[in-house]
């Protein structure tokens, strides 16, 4: 199996970093190939409501025409097995780079015909609340909607908090290895 970890966090060694790494540490386990990137780090514009209906080739075509590191990233979700989401928590919601790239990657999924992008494609998401921590449920909820939308077969969803994450590391450990143990979803033609 192979997955790509698509974290929201700008401290590649902060808490949502140590809850990825855990789940890649499983997945190393269990046999799996995983590849990490940093949404922060890229550049990924926010939409732009292309045309006058306030759509452009998203639409129409399924992809997006904005020149970035969006699309590149969007063929490497395609050819992995699985997609993790790790985002820090901001007001009971994702981080902003997450809801940039999710809302770019909601409107390519969404042709006039044919199935979503990323039908049937294992999805997990894992949410870390630092501060009190009471959002990371309601962070999970919104992920898990976001990816339900575009397509993807969420498998599971993590909400962590500071206060419990060593808990949590232990969870996503064994997590990972059960993900790695999966069988890839077919390929749709």
């Amino acid at each position: 199996m192979r997955a790509i970890i698509i974290s929201g966090s700008r401290n590649p060694e902060g808490q949502t970093a140590r809850a990825a790494k855990a789940f890649v540490v499983g997945f190393h386990s269990g046999g799996g190939i995983v590849e990490q990137v940093f949404l922060p780090a890229m550049k990924i514009d926010h939409c732009h409501q292309c045309g006058a209906d306030g759509w452009g080739l998203c639409r129409k075509e399924g992809r997006c025409e904005l020149n970035d590191d969006f699309s590149p990233l969007v063929e490497k979700i395609k050819v992995a097995d699985i997609a993790v989401f790790a985002t820090p928590v901001y007001f009971s919601d994702l981080s902003e780079s997450m809801k940039a790239f999710l809302d770019r990657l909601r409107r390519i999924s969404f042709k006039w015909q044919g199935p979503k992008l990323m039908d049937g494609k294992l999805a997990i998401g894992i949410c870390v609340a630092g501060g009190g921590g009471g959002g990371a449920p309601q962070c999970a909820v919104n992920l898990e909607k976001v990816l339900g939308t575009i397509g993807f077969e969420v498998v599971d969803m993590v909400p962590a908090r500071r206060q419990n994450l060593d808990e949590k590391v232990a969870l996503l450990s064994a997590t990972g290895k059960w993900a790695a143990a999966q069988k890839p979803p077919e390929k749709q033609s």
